[in-house]
């Protein structure tokens, strides 16, 4: 039986002692003995190469040791056939022998090598008989290795070094010792189901032996246990307590070989882990050591020898009483039934690649996912650090969490991933800002169109059409041509240059050939610069071309010439039609309308030639003419609305400059005109008709004010809502009743008329319908539901919404072209206008709050370019009769990368088309068809990027998705709970209808806050009014310079809500505040000037001005939130118990109601669909 003393267990692979002893119990090894050394193998020569950079430490200084005999504390080496180099120990971790004088060993003596097995001086050998055995990699091939071969012979083979240690000379005897020691214990030779064969060694082509099959005992149990082998005698050696589990444990082996960094770890170091403590538990799974007396059984050893109690144990030496650190990987005992991986030509030693797991490299056997995963151990087992994965950016996206290295390149590519169930807060704190474009190329991302006028759905545009196919995403691009921009080039130059074949607009992203020629970046034809280009108007100066204003910025302004002209540019011409019906005068809306314009008509865009004129309307058509010579207006009456015609057409539109006063007069008696009539006929159509007769001549803005359904003369129309429908599934009555007003519509864009359209109903009017004067003559449509002058909260945002209106800019006669680089096109159109030709879009009036959409295919591949381009032209006439073109250029870059499509989604831009698709998808089919298609354009993007990713299929509890796309299921689930979509849900007609219409025509930033407003808790802003009142004393003007804090947004559920706090929503248009049953009266007091909750009203409008710090933030952090909006938001307050409590509660679209799901239940529906 073999014998060692358990309180000397080395690890897996320990070095030789340097000094040539082969200590067991503290006793010298047998004599030394020389071998002939072989000429080693290509694979040894590669480990003596490797072996100084990997596993060798510093030699020991002169005198690091207090004497030869603290070598002999030195644990022996186990050589693995065909394995890495042992790890030479550090000299400082050996600390000098703290043993009693009676259990030091003797010094060594050469004793006889042929001698006895015994537990006495020569039995070294024997007592190394357990743990000298080491595994092999599966099917490599074992071989015999006399003295001079392997990793052993490789590390003794080293130069000298400058150290009192013995030479690799005086080492041999002491390798030599352990050979003929393994090979009287038979544990080179064959071994076949774990007994020994002959003393003869293995052939180089003998296959792996089989392992005795440990299946029986449980897998746990296996991999904690190595095999034991039989000895010569018959006898079982015992098992050394220090064995660990496999790191792949229950799994198939990845790798050939062992991992050295699995077996070694690190160096030995000082700092070792503490040992378990009494009591506690150890992992399940994993047996636990035997007790000492077993083992002094087991090896034969009734002799202690351990330290006294505080004594550190020598470096590479375990502590009975520790946990067992970390070994080599032990063959699994059902290793056969995983076939090993076909081996490929080993490498010559020059470019043979070091094994997997070396530090320096990563293990290739596993996914990237599972590699970043630490490997099962028990307790008390030291943990490896995992190595960062520098993997390229397709290996990103794994289910698996990444290390912090993997996280943090992965935000560096813009390729992070999440999940989606496991991350269900997923809205941002802040705004999230739009994606940013990489073009490579500093100066071009600089001055790259702003996202806030021109943003694509993709940043990164897809090679060809198919790569978009497999991607499910839609291309296309929203734009706000008309924006207010402050800082806007305007240039007036002799020769605009464009393209002479495509007719593009020269800009910052086309190539210069030389300074006399330029290629265009959408056809790549090469064109002549004119002479005066190289004059800079900036400086007065002459010199480089690329210093010109249409180099340096995406968005400019020309000053037309006279070829851009076909008449002269027209005066501003306004026509305004009231609905004078006995329920518009009962709404009150005139007497409104009528101080609005009275107030603001000075502020009007125009230049001396601006003309207005006034148009009444109920069952008949009244004219009012204000020529020369007439103290007051003159009203004229048609009565025959069948065959409308124009009384006197020369007075009906005059020069507001010269007839002001007429018309003030005129706005003051209107109101008063109509008050006592009682016609419930409203003859729309009749009143269109002579207004266009009155503006075809010049063109201009006809704007219409309605209160009821048309049902007099052309166009009169008939009720079709069913109030007891307006929650069913299958919205009927979308479409427009007649086409009467849509062809009114193209005959007006015709002659460069828009109509816009102010909906002031009290009751079903019919919106599908008549909102086709606005919808195909390029104008605008604002609805205004249940408006009664009695509510003054609907008369002050009727009255703010109609100041922006007059007093905005417009563009007039204005028609806009998109264009794209070669191999792309524009194929589909969205918002108000009328499509001329293929990409020339009809603007009779342009409106800086319009925005508008458009969907792009392909013509052919774009493989030879490596960026695109979108330009986008528009072409008006400004209020002082200048015409002008403004032009916007987006460039883009192309990628072959599936991968890095998906990840270079514009989530906001998607929603924002896709809310346009649905839009014309419910007009031609259903709703019940746009509701299946957002679904199902949500579960087709998740499937595309699992694809792209290689996402392992049939995950349970799992929605990966690329941070890019994170929020899109959350705003789908916004949309398909808007009144425009929503299903379940009583909805009038008319607010569907128009809610649809803003889904076409709103910018992208409103649009957002229409679809998922944004909720915030005020309380932030309190606690910095009361510490900025309280700390400084500074004046009231350097305290409103004070930035505010920046509030963390809110996602739309319940959950977020607390009795004790006041919430603000901006849902764009209306701003609301949330006010909890249980906000300190104090807070009440300062904020809104009450005491108690039950002091507010149950509908509350406008935010009351009260004499205090928090009240004046409040009313700053309002006042940023309506900077980018055309017009200030209406307030409302809404305590915790008051009836329109409703409004509030059902804009939370992340929690469920009787008709939908909540958002995580929306989020297990797509799990469940996606593959």
């Amino acid at each position: 039986m073999s014998a060692y003393n358990p309180n000397f267990v080395p690890p897996a692979h320990a070095p030789v002692p340097l000094n040539g002893n082969n200590l067991v119990n503290g006793l010298p090894g047998a004599g030394q003995q020389q071998h002939p050394q072989p000429p080693p193998s290509a694979a040894q020569q590669y480990l003596a190469q490797k072996q100084p950079q990997q596993f060798q430490q510093a030699p020991p200084a002169a005198g690091a040791y207090p004497g030869a005999a603290a070598n002999k504390f030195l644990p022996p080496t186990s050589a693995v056939v065909g394995g890495p180099p042992p790890l030479q120990l550090p000299p400082s971790t050996v600390p000098p022998s703290t043993l009693p004088p009676h259990l030091r060993p003797p010094p060594t003596t050469n004793a006889n090598v042929n001698g006895p097995i015994t537990n006495g001086s020569n039995g070294a050998s024997s007592a190394n008989s357990s743990r000298t055995a080491s595994p092999r990699p599966m099917g490599a091939q074992p071989q015999q290795q006399p003295y001079g071969q392997g990793p052993v012979a490789a590390a003794l083979g080293n130069p000298p070094r400058a150290s009192p240690l013995p030479t690799s000379q005086q080492q041999q005897p002491a390798v030599a010792n352990l050979t003929n020691s393994m090979q009287n214990l038979n544990l080179i030779p064959n071994r076949t189901n774990g007994a020994t064969g002959s003393g003869s060694a293995l052939p180089p082509q003998q296959q792996y032996p089989q392992q005795k099959d440990y299946r029986s005992l449980g897998v746990a149990m296996a991999q904690a246990r190595p095999p034991q082998f039989i000895d010569d005698k018959g006898t079982t050696s015992g098992i050394a307590p220090n064995v660990m589990p496999s790191p792949f444990s229950g799994q198939k082996p990845p790798n050939l070989g062992p991992l050295p960094s699995k077996m070694f770890g690190t160096a030995a170091t000082p700092d070792r882990p503490a040992p378990p403590l009494a009591g506690q538990r150890v992992a399940y799974g994993v047996p636990p050591p035997p007790s000492t007396e077993q083992q002094n059984q087991q090896n034969n050893n009734p002799q202690k020898a351990a330290p006294p109690p505080g004594t550190a144990w020598p470096a590479g030496i375990q502590s009975p009483q520790s946990p067992p650190t970390q070994q080599v990987q032990q063959p699994s005992p059902y290793a056969q039934a995983y076939p090993p991986p076909l081996q490929q030509q080993p490498l010559p030693p020059a470019v043979q690649p070091p094994p997997p797991g070396m530090f320096g490299t990563q293990p290739t056997g596993a996914p990237l996912q599972y590699q970043a995963q630490a490997p099962p151990q028990a307790y008390g087992q030291q943990q490896l650090p995992v190595q960062p994965q520098l993997a390229g950016p397709a290996a990103f996206g794994s289910p698996a969490p990444l290390n912090v290295a993997q996280q943090g390149f992965s935000r560096l590519w813009g390729q992070d991933t999440i999940d989606l169930m496991q991350n269900r807060h997923i809205l941002s704190p802040a705004t999230l800002p739009p994606p940013k474009v990489v073009l490579h190329n500093q100066f071009h991302e600089s001055i790259n169109c702003s996202p806030s006028i021109m943003r694509c759905t993709l940043t990164k545009i897809p090679e060809s059409n198919s790569l978009l196919q497999k991607s499910r995403l839609p291309l296309g691009i929203v734009i706000h041509p008309f924006r207010d921009v402050n800082s806007l080039p305007v240039i007036q130059c002799i020769n605009i240059v464009r393209c002479r074949l495509c007719r593009t607009y020269i800009n910052p992203f086309v190539y210069f050939v030389d300074s006399k020629m330029w290629k265009c970046n959408l056809c790549y034809r090469v064109n002549e610069l004119p002479d005066d280009f190289q004059f800079d108007p900036a400086t007065k100066t002459y010199g480089d071309v690329t210093r010109r204003p249409e180099v340096r910025s995406s968005t400019i302004e020309f000053i037309a010439p006279s070829e851009y002209m076909l008449r002269p540019p027209q005066p501003a011409m306004y026509l305004f039609l009231f609905d004078v019906s006995i329920i518009a005068q009962q709404s009150g809306y005139l007497e409104a309308a009528c101080a609005v314009l009275n107030r603001h008509l000075d502020e009007m865009p125009g230049d001396a030639r601006t003309q207005v004129g006034f148009i009444c309307f109920d069952s008949f058509v009244h004219f009012y003419s204000m020529a020369e010579g007439l103290n007051q207006p003159h009203e004229m009456t048609l009565l025959d609305i069948e065959d409308p015609f124009l009384p006197r057409p020369d007075s009906l539109l005059v020069n507001l400059k010269e007839c002001k006063e007429l018309v003030r007069d005129l706005l003051k008696q209107l109101p008063k005109r109509f008050a006592h009539t009682h016609d419930p006929g409203s003859a729309l159509g009749a009143a269109l008709q002579v207004a266009f007769k009155l503006m075809q001549a010049s063109g201009g803005r006809i704007t219409v004010f309605q209160s009821c359904l048309p049902n007099k003369g052309p166009g009169a129309l008939e009720p079709r809502e069913d109030p007891n429908n307006r929650s069913a599934k299958d919205v009927a009555h979308l479409n427009p009743a007649t086409d009467f007003y849509k062809r009114f519509a193209l005959e007006c864009s015709g002659y460069q008329v828009a109509c816009d359209l102010f909906l002031m109903n009290q009751q079903y009017s019919d919106m599908a319908t008549i909102s086709g004067i606005s919808k195909h003559s390029g104008g605008c449509v604002h609805h205004f539901p249940l408006y009664q002058k009695t509510k003054p909260h609907m008369v002050d945002s009727f009255r703010t919404c109609f100041k922006r209106y007059l007093t905005r800019k417009i563009g007039f006669e204005a028609v806009m072209r998109i264009r794209c680089t070669r191999g792309l096109q524009v194929h589909t159109f969205h918002g108000n206008f009328f499509v001329r030709s293929t990409d020339l879009l009809s603007l009779p009036n342009v409106n800086p709050d319009a925005g508008y959409g458009m969907q792009i295919s392909y013509d052919e591949s774009l493989t030879d370019v490596k960026t695109i381009c979108f330009q986008a032209a528009l072409l008006y006439t400004n209020s002082e009769g200048e015409r002008r073109i403004r032009v916007h250029t987006v460039c883009l870059p192309v990628t072959a990368s599936l991968p890095e499509v998906m990840h270079s989604a514009d989530t906001e831009a998607i929603v924002g088309l896709l809310s346009k698709m649905a839009v014309d998808r419910s007009v031609a089919s259903n709703l019940s068809d746009a509701r299946d298609a957002f679904i199902n354009a949500t579960i087709d993007v998740f499937n595309s990027f699992k694809i792209a990713q290689n996402l392992p299929s049939g995950q349970s509890g799992q929605l990966i998705a690329p941070r890019s796309l994170a929020l899109l299921p959350l705003y789908i689930l916004g949309l398909l709970k808007h009144p425009a979509f929503r299903v379940g849900t009583s909805t009038r007609l008319d607010d569907r209808v128009f809610a649809m219409d803003c889904m076409k025509t709103l910018p992208l930033d409103q649009l957002m806050k229409y679809v998922y407003p944004e909720l915030y808790k005020i309380d932030a802003l309190i606690y910095h009014a009361r510490n900025s009142n309280s700390s400084t004393t500074q004046d009231d003007d350097e305290e409103e310079d004070e930035p505010l804090p920046e509030l963390p947004r809110l996602q739309l559920s319940a959950e977020h809500l607390d009795s004790r706090s006041i919430f603000l929503m901006d849902c764009g248009t209306l701003i609301m505040l949330y006010v909890g049953l249980n906000v300190p009266s104090d807070v009440l007091e300062t904020v809104l000037g009450i005491s108690s909750t039950a002091e507010l009203g149950d509908y509350v409008y406008g935010l009351p001005n009260v004499v205090s710090n928090e009240n004046d933030v409040l009313k700053r952090f309002i006042l940023r939130l309506n900077y980018d909006k055309p017009y200030s938001a209406l307030v409302q307050i809404i305590r915790d118990t008051s009836t329109a409590k409703g409004q509030f509660i059902e804009r939370l679209s992340d929690d469920r109601n009787d008709s939908s799901l909540s958002y995580y239940e929306f989020l297990q529906h797509i799990r469940a669909q996606v593959k």
